[in-house]
């Protein structure tokens, strides 16, 4: 089941299929020993784009799930599929609206033992995510905390996702959500450029996720999985 496999991932790529990425940079993300290859995105996201950069992926023995932004674009058979349920959005239509419309045309379908249903809090209002779905972003510490408390006690998601969506996120924020999970994993994504950054969130989150750097600098991005992978986490419970 994808929930238990994504308890076992420490470091992942996320793979944008509206965005270049040369084959050889595809390869070296494919083969750096990073635990995973999330492809997703937020605009011009089709069933080719996706199609044609799943099939470059499946190429390398990396696992590969899908995050689904648009059901249009959803490709059968795949290893999973993450579906995000932004928590801090300005409308329930991405908490549980589009979740609701596309269960109504596909339920019958869906293949439930590869999906996982992740609880996002997006916090930075500039990007991509966080002004299509107007996120909330003026939050406290103990609204994270909150927030963690709702996805594995009330909702029982098998993760959170603390989103920062091409900006470093502030360490106290991811450290608040944090503490609202026991069992539930933590996963953090946003604005890793350098060690220092994939270190400092390595020792807060179990699952650290690598997108722009990918297409910035691949050679960094490539360093990444060892800089996360050799960290240990500084909590104790997991």
């Amino acid at each position: 089941m994808l929930k238990e496999r994504i308890r076992q991932w420490r470091h992942v790529f996320k793979l944008d299929p509206n965005r270049a990425l040369p084959d050889r940079a595809l390869e070296r993300i494919c083969l750096s020993g990073t635990d995973a290859i999330v492809i997703g995105g937020t605009d011009g996201i089709t069933s080719q784009n996706t199609r044609e950069l799943l099939d470059r992926v499946e190429e390398y023995p990396v696992e590969c799930v899908q995050e689904v932004s648009h059901p249009d674009a959803v490709i059968p058979g795949l290893e999973g599929y993450l579906i995000p349920s932004v928590l801090n959005a300005g409308s329930l239509e991405w908490v549980l609206g589009a979740q609701h419309q596309a269960l109504k045309r596909y339920g019958e379908w869906i293949p439930w033992e590869d999906i996982a249903v992740l609880g996002y809090v997006v916090l930075n209002p500039k990007s991509r995510v966080g002004r299509l779905t107007k996120c909330k972003t003026d939050l406290m510490e103990a609204d994270l905390t909150a927030y963690g408390r709702l996805v594995e006690h009330l909702f029982q998601m098998p993760a959170l996702y603390v989103e920062y969506s091409g900006v470093f996120g502030d360490k106290a924020m991811v450290e608040a959500g944090r503490l609202g999970v026991s069992q539930t994993r933590l996963f953090y994504g946003g604005g890793i450029a350098k060690e220092e950054d994939a270190r400092t969130m390595a020792a807060i989150a179990d699952t650290v996720i690598v997108g722009n750097l990918v297409y910035l600098n691949v050679d960094a991005a490539v360093k990444t999985v060892q800089w996360v992978k050799e960290t240990e986490k500084s909590y104790r419970h997991r």
